[in-house]
């Protein structure tokens, strides 16, 4: 036989036990003063007694309900804290402060909510390296968005991983497994765009030999993404902008409408409503596609997740360089106008340059310009220093070994440490450098 429970909650149960406890008191207090009065008598250690027993009531209750709530409370604290999910550096400043428990439980359940969110994201979208405040904004409007057939607008800067996020909605939404059609606009020449987007009949032009499907009829009962809109002719904007409205088509060279249920995602890194006040897009065209819009943020805005970036992309290399700290201070302070794309491209050279460590020195000038002494920042190389670049980043390199090594007063292994590397890596830097140690600490002893 089953046995039925039943839930209250506890903005019900709380309340009622306390007024529970007043109406017991003022009842008791009324027919002990109403029995007083009728007996004659002036003895007042009877209301004493039943103050001193309400009040003890009141306190008993009052402690039971706290040990009941907070009980699993303290228990689910001290075990995120023994997990580690807490950082370091703040659980213990405060784990111990017995004076200030509620804003400890609120620190604690701050940082387990932002540690189940970074979880979430890396299981929900792992084609998207990020977890930082931003980013997990932005998979928090792509959960909201992909379930339905809006049409989206994703802007940002060049490199920011608009097609990752494209592959993500299409993910998450209804029509996942049904076709994802992708077409770069400014990859296809403007005679040849119309043809790519909506097909065209046989003998339609000279060269069409035969019936072409285009990428809306291939993409139907799907998504179609259309990136670099901006590069878009206005000739064919409008095609697209009735295509948007109608839901059909014709094919070039045909007079039959073409029905079709396409669920579009645009993509651009350039400002279109500049370019609709400009006239050089359509701004029916913009506000048709801009129902849903998505910003990207740029790397420079993300800088939290270039670690987590720079170790996702050398994990993708052939060899297995890592990240020296002096390298990793070096990619956290430089802007990065290339964004993703840039710091991938960047640090794909710097392990095939470097062995098993990559320094600053491995790094394109570019980024480490403003930060070596002696550099001239972003001026330009000229052709002989550009043909020489393996010499520079040699003498780089054994510059950097040799002053490591002056402030260690010719330890190796505390060069080490200062470098970031281990001694037997730089055992056999200081080999293939030929640098003397042994004069280095001559030196420090004179």
């Amino acid at each position: 036989m089953n046995r039925r429970h039943y839930h209250l909650s506890l903005y019900i149960l709380v309340p009622f036990i306390f007024t529970g406890i007043s109406l017991l008191s003022a009842i008791g207090t009324y027919w002990i003063s109403l029995s007083l009065v009728q007996s004659g008598t002036e003895a007042v250690w009877p209301l004493r007694l039943w103050g001193i027993g309400i009040g003890t009531l009141t306190f008993l209750c009052g402690l039971v309900l706290a040990w009941l709530i907070l009980k699993p409370v303290k228990k689910f604290i001290q075990e995120a804290e023994s997990l580690s999910i807490l950082p370091a550096s703040r659980a213990p400043h405060t784990a111990h402060k017995s004076t200030d428990e509620l804003r400890h439980f609120s620190e604690v359940f701050e940082q387990v909510s932002e540690f189940l969110t970074q979880v979430e994201s890396k299981e929900l979208f792992p084609e998207i390296v990020g977890q930082s405040k931003v980013m997990r904004g932005l998979f928090h409007q792509i959960l909201r968005v992909a379930p339905t057939d809006s049409t989206v607008l994703i802007t940002g800067e060049s490199g920011t991983g608009k097609e990752l996020v494209a592959n993500a909605i299409c993910e998450h939404s209804p029509r996942k497994g049904r076709p994802f059609v992708k077409l770069n606009c400014v990859a296809i020449p403007d005679g040849l765009l119309e043809s790519e987007l909506f097909g065209h009949e046989k003998g339609a032009f000279t060269g069409a030999t035969s019936l072409k499907l285009g990428k809306f009829e291939m993409a139907d009962r799907g998504t179609i993404f259309l990136d670099e809109i901006a590069d878009m002719p206005r000739a064919t904007q409008a095609k697209v902008l009735r295509a948007l409205q109608e839901r059909e088509f014709e094919r070039v060279g045909g007079n039959r409408s073409i029905k079709i249920d396409v669920r579009i995602i645009a993509a651009s890194n350039k400002n279109l409503m500049k370019m609709v006040e400009e006239g050089r897009f359509r701004e029916d065209l913009y506000y048709r596609l801009n129902v849903v819009s998505l910003n990207l943020p740029s790397l420079r805005n993300r800088k939290e997740d270039i670690p987590l970036l720079a170790e996702y992309f050398l994990g993708k290399t052939s060899n297995s360089a890592n990240l020296s700290p002096a390298a990793s201070e070096v990619l956290l302070s430089y802007s990065w106008p290339g964004n993703v794309r840039e710091l991938q491209n960047t640090l794909e050279r710097a392990a095939v340059m470097a062995e098993d460590v990559i320094l600053p020195a491995h790094l394109p000038l570019q980024i480490t310009g403003r930060l070596l002494p002696g550099s001239r920042g972003k001026q330009e190389l000229s052709e002989e220093e550009m043909s020489s670049i393996d010499d520079r980043l040699r003498e780089m390199e054994r510059g950097m070994i040799i002053e490591a090594l002056k402030k260690a007063g010719g330890v190796q292994v505390k060069a080490a440490q200062l470098l970031g590397i281990s001694p037997r890596s730089l055992l056999h830097r200081v080999k293939k450098h030929s640098i003397d140690t042994g004069a280095l600490k001559k030196l420090q002893i004179l």
